[in-house]
């Protein structure tokens, strides 16, 4: 027969569904463990899958959204990406995707430098070019064929890398600065500035690279300093027709431009001396104040005759060298004066190689020396070998020629000191050699003609962080100079100039139209192998113009972008002039003198405007012992495989939590990384799966009646608080995101993310399970579900994968009507302003600095959290903060483990004060008195800071200071063995930690309870597993523990702790472990939840052991166990 079941029944298991009702979750099991890049790697083929980002473009274009205008930098394909490059581009996918989620139409197009010396640098590697005529003899059409063939070899790399790093932004169609489109703005940019009489062909001496065969502009030549070792010399230049013979001497690191000397220079003002040498007897004219830079001591000199630096001007001297005597002999080799010259370093004299220094040529210049327009003697090529006007060290490099030239001076008595020196030093950016300083022809852009527009122009702009703008940036426009654009190199875009033999007539062309036009000649291609056999016949009979030789400087290319991307003007002329200027772009700190300054340039020359509105620079990523990262050292991991260990988003977020979005320097540690995970990722994830776990739970009893949404009314002082901060988030949020301030905003969501797991959770823990009755589990579940949510939205333009691998669950308990593809469909959320109450923030807040205190007193007393503790209290005098305290008494108490908390403002007589000055506040104000100030304030008496408390105001050394002049800290003379005592924020809080017998037997109990929990997590069991915990003891003491705390065991077990003789020979064990508690052994076992039979059910049969044994052969869906069985037997 079948008998009724009543007297078949699990012992201390918690009911679930009867078998033949079960009901599938409506959300699917989240695992205990995560591998957080597998589970992104899933959400990037599920993106991939649904086409997400292309979606989402076609949603803001069907919504016809107002338009958010973004440009991003073109990087270089020669290379791998790096830490800057993720940096800025997680940076760039942050602001694009919350305006996205705000509302707007943000079109993302990637682009691709494909010009310039990194290009070059590569082939001239490859092919072992050392030369501009190894270029020409092999021909720059298969020289640029070379470049063309290296410029996307790591394309692929970079499409892995952005996909990986969850980075939205179009690479399909994006722009190349080698295609013809963008190569024709480009042109129609240099035309409008040469209509505008903006460009301009001149000498100027500017930095070059010998190694690159071209001249670097100012910013260029900036990026790149090192510290070095350099020869440096005192030289004598002999005064013609000196009685006694004397010599002006001077002082070089560059002994290389010696042979190019053609004057010396002296301050007027300065005060110099004739001096002889009283080992030597040899006599010089130098600085007065610079002796020591030929004399030890002064028993070696002797001072012959003062005079000032005008006195010497006009001094003719005998040149070092023969080699330009008979062009200069007239206007050269005397002595000028200038201002610029200093008597810091040296020897107060300078000499003058005008091809060789910007001021020896503006000097020279001034004073008739050189002519301008005319050649300055430049005996180097334009790979810095010295040619045939210098015959004696003809065919070395400048470099290679310091030691010979010493060598040449020294016998004829001209060296008169050699050493070395440390100084800071130029190197090419690009091939790391050391640049020169050289007079060369190139065409330039008239900034300084705009300097004021630059300035006043980038002032409408946003920089985050400012003082980048109003630093760094605004004393770089301030002290702009004009801009060399064109290099003397062949893969680039060439300029649009023609010119006659006799440089009268010049023609700039703005299009492949115009080219046409004036030569005939269509193409396809406005490269230099192309186009430089094109001609343009003249209009004043001239005969035929010939373009110019050079190309454009890659920076003019970058900087063209907002209006080459596009093909602007000769396409989308109506969107680019809708969308312009930018609303945003990003890149590092070392842009300020790049991409940046250029952009600006071009946007004020062509438009009178910044070309962009807000920008945020980050700083630099160095390795983790400071030095820059480098592959040659190996001195940081490979991102790459950081990503595959830790994940992109962990990653993305340890970039944006750092100082390095405050413009700051940032040290890379991978541990760095795996502390988001562990910290953030992991608590959050665990957040996400408790709510599901509790819904399951209450499916299988029963309870589950869906998730209500929005703002949920609760009686509940924890919800009204969640809800409370979380309106407040997302207000701020919204707030520091419209102005780009990223490092505010990181760590609000952290610290939202902190309150959330570790307050609003933890307190909630058994109301979720279940213990204050269903009513109260279903509140609690609505409330942590919608916050859940919205703080992964608002932290998906941060951690896009993750929150999409959340919501792609969360969203089940949604109506489907609301459900998205992909989180990042979804608007960004709105402050629900019914929720916001700024009191109960503050009130919680005080209630956890509270409880921080109360933990951190523990700590320093050795006392675990799971052994409870008498007393607490609370002294303040401010009746607010005691009323709070007193409020969330409860929580205070469970959180610190605390039988009783006190509230009071009486001192007595072991409180006291203390004051600190606050002296980063005090030190600006009070200058030279911040002293005496100090040392009063620290002698402040108790009384005395309690009337300063009071008033709000107290005078010491007569100056009046208020609150926030000093920091005031309460101290506690009563503390003892037992007691500790902590102080914040006008706050005592004392700690009684003196233990009972009941103490420590309720310690047990939750040191019992900790170490079964710790077992279950071990066997990765979650609340849906339903199980069965066995002991066993010979205490006699701890079954008493355990049985005078059952009741409080089972409210966290959530099932009984049963003795093992309980346990049924055929009960599935899933883990044991042998501890012990409170100095007595214990044994503890969990096994799957067991069928046993009671004393009723075996009187329903005779055969007892027949119906154990049909028990025994049972077996059922462990997640959803039978309510109830019929057996036969």
């Amino acid at each position: 027969p079948d008998p009724p079941s009543e007297g078949c029944m699990r012992g201390g298991a918690v009911s679930a569904l009867s078998l033949c009702a079960t009901m599938s979750s409506l959300v699917q099991d989240v695992p205990q463990d995560i591998k957080f890049p597998e589970a992104e790697k899933e959400v990037l083929e599920y993106w991939d899958k649904k086409d997400c980002f292309q979606k989402s473009l076609r949603m803001s274009r069907d919504e016809n959204r107002p338009i958010y205008s973004f440009y991003d930098g073109p990087p270089f394909a020669t290379g791998m990406p790096h830490y800057g490059h993720i940096l800025a581009g997680t940076i760039k996918d942050v602001v694009t995707r919350y305006a996205h989620m705000n509302g707007y139409r943000v079109e993302r197009k990637w682009g691709w430098d494909c010009h310039g010396l990194p290009v070059e640098y590569e082939i001239d590697q490859k092919l072992g070019i050392k030369s501009r005529d190894d270029v020409l003899k092999m021909t720059v059409k298969a020289y640029n064929a070379e470049c063309r063939s290296v410029v996307m070899r790591y394309a692929d790399e970079w499409k892995r890398v952005v996909r990986r790093m969850a980075r939205w932004i179009d690479m399909e169609n994006d722009y190349k600065t080698l295609d013809l489109n963008y190569m024709e703005s480009v042109w129609w940019v240099c035309k409008q500035l040469f209509d505008k009489d903006l460009i301009y062909r001149g000498y100027k001496v500017m930095p070059y690279s010998t190694a690159c065969s071209t001249p670097l502009s100012n910013f260029e030549a900036g990026q790149n300093y090192k510290d070095v070792s350099d020869p440096e010399c005192v030289v004598a230049f002999p005064i013609v027709g000196a009685d006694p013979p004397t010599s002006l001497v001077a002082w070089t690191t560059t002994p290389w431009t010696l042979p190019s000397n053609l004057a010396l220079c002296v301050h007027p003002t300065l005060d110099y001396v004739y001096v002889r040498d009283k080992k030597t007897d040899a006599r010089y004219v130098m600085g007065k104040s610079r002796l020591t830079q030929v004399f030890k001591k002064e028993a070696d000199y002797e001072i012959e005759k003062e005079c000032k630096g005008s006195d010497l001007e006009g001094t003719k001297y005998e040149p070092l060298f023969p080699y330009f005597i008979e062009e200069k002999a007239e206007v050269a080799y005397r002595v000028l004066t200038d201002t610029y010259v200093t008597d810091d370093g040296g020897t107060g004299i300078v000499h003058q190689a005008p091809a060789f220094g910007e001021d020896d040529y503006r000097v020279c210049l001034k004073h008739g020396v050189i002519i301008k327009g005319e050649a300055v003697p430049c005996p180097i090529d334009d790979d810095g070998r010295f040619t045939d006007k210098v015959p004696d060290f003809k065919g070395l490099h400048v470099k290679e020629a310091d030691k010979p030239i010493l060598a040449h001076l020294k016998p004829g008595g001209r060296l008169v000191k050699s050493g070395a020196i440390k100084h800071s030093y130029p190197f090419c950016w690009r091939s790391d050699t050391p640049l020169i300083y050289r007079v060369i022809p190139s065409w330039f852009v008239k900034v300084e003609s705009i300097r004021d527009r630059l300035v006043a122009n980038n002032a409408k702009t946003r920089w985050v962080p400012q003082a980048v703008k109003e630093k760094r940036f605004h004393n770089w426009l301030e002290n702009a100079r004009d801009w060399a654009i064109s290099r003397n190199r062949f893969w680039g875009t060439p300029l649009p100039i023609w010119r006659s033999d006799d440089w009268e007539e010049i023609v700039c062309v703005g299009s492949v139209a115009e080219l046409k036009e004036l030569s005939g000649v269509e193409v396809s291609d406005l490269h230099k192998d192309t186009i430089d056999g094109i001609e343009i016949p003249s209009k004043q009979g001239k005969g035929m113009l010939r373009r110019v030789e050079e190309v454009f400087d890659c920076w003019f290319e970058s900087g063209s972008m907002p209006y080459a991307q596009c093909h602007y003007p000769f396409e989308n002329k109506e969107a680019f002039e809708a969308s312009f200027p930018g609303d945003f772009i990003a890149e590092g700190l070392d842009q300020t003198r790049g991409w940046f300054y250029t952009l600006v340039v071009l946007g004020t020359a062509l438009f009178d405007t910044a070309p962009f509105k807000n920008v945020i620079v980050n700083g630099l990523v160095l390795a983790q012992d400071g030095k820059k990262m480098s592959k040659r050292l190996k001195n940081y991991p490979d991102p790459e495989i950081v990503v595959d260990t830790h994940g992109a988003d962990a990653l993305r977020m340890y970039l944006i939590n750092s100082p390095v979005v405050r413009g700051e320097e940032l040290r890379f540690r991978e541990e760095g990384v795996k502390d988001v995970v562990r910290d953030v990722l992991l608590p959050w994830y665990n957040s996400y799966r408790f709510l599901v776990q509790s819904v399951r739970r209450m499916e299988r009893e029963g309870e589950f009646e869906g998730i209500r949404q929005g703002h949920i009314a609760s009686a509940n002082v924890m919800d009204q608080w969640i809800q409370a901060a979380c309106a407040g988030l997302v207000q701020f949020v919204r707030k520091e995101m419209e102005a780009y301030r990223l490092y505010t905003v990181m760590p609000r969501l952290l610290r939202y993310m902190d309150d959330l797991t570790n307050w609003y959770i933890k307190m909630n823990r058994p109301r979720l399970k279940g213990s204050m009755g269903p009513a109260e589990s279903r509140l609690s579940a609505d409330i942590l579900f919608n916050v859940l949510l919205t703080l992964t939205r608002c932290m998906s333009p941060f951690t896009p994968l993750f929150c999409d691998h959340i919501y792609q669950n969360l969203k089940l308990f949604q109506p489907e009507s609301e459900r998205s593809d992909s989180i990042h469909h979804l608007p960004f959320p709105t402050p629900n302003l019914e929720a916001m109450d700024e009191r109960m923030e503050q009130k919680v807040a005080r209630m956890q600095a509270f409880v921080e205190k109360g933990r951190n007193a523990r700590d320093k007393r050795g006392v675990s959290l799971r052994m409870p503790i008498k007393g607490c209290t609370a002294i303040c005098q401010d009746p607010q903060v005691l009323s709070d305290l007193r409020d969330l008494e409860g929580y205070i108490k469970e959180e610190l483990n605390v039988r009783e908390l006190v509230t009071t403002a009486e001192e007595g007589d072991s409180v006291t004060r203390s004051a600190e000055p606050d002296n980063a506040v005090l030190g600006k104000r009070l200058g030279k008195a911040m002293k005496d100030v100090s040392a009063a304030v620290r002698k402040l008496t108790n009384e005395e800071l309690r009337g300063f408390e009071a008033r709000g105001s107290i005078d010491v050394c007569g100056h009046t200071l208020t609150g926030g002049d000093i920091k005031v800290a309460l101290n506690f003379s009563g503390a003892a063995d037992t007691v500790q005592a902590e102080s914040y924020e006008g706050v005592l809080a004392v700690f009684d930690m003196a233990q009972d017998e009941s103490l420590r037997r309720e310690g047990m109990a939750r040191e019992i309870v900790a170490r079964v929990q710790r077992m279950r997590k071990g066997a990765s069991l979650s609340l849906e597993d339903e199980i069965e915990i066995f002991f066993e003891t010979g205490d006699a003491a701890l079954k008493e523990v355990i049985a005078e705390h059952g009741e409080a065991i089972r409210g966290t077990l959530r099932v009984d702790l049963l003795e093992r003789s309980r346990m049924p020979p055929y009960a599935r064990a899933i883990s044991s472990a042998d501890e012990e508690v409170g100095g007595a052994a214990i044994s503890l076992t969990i096994t799957s939840a067991c069928l046993h039979c009671t004393k009723e059910g075996e009187g329903l049969s005779p055969d007892v052991a027949g119906l154990q044994a049909a028990l025994a052969a049972l077996s059922f869906d462990s997640k959803n166990p039978p309510k109830e069985v019929r057996v036969s037997v």
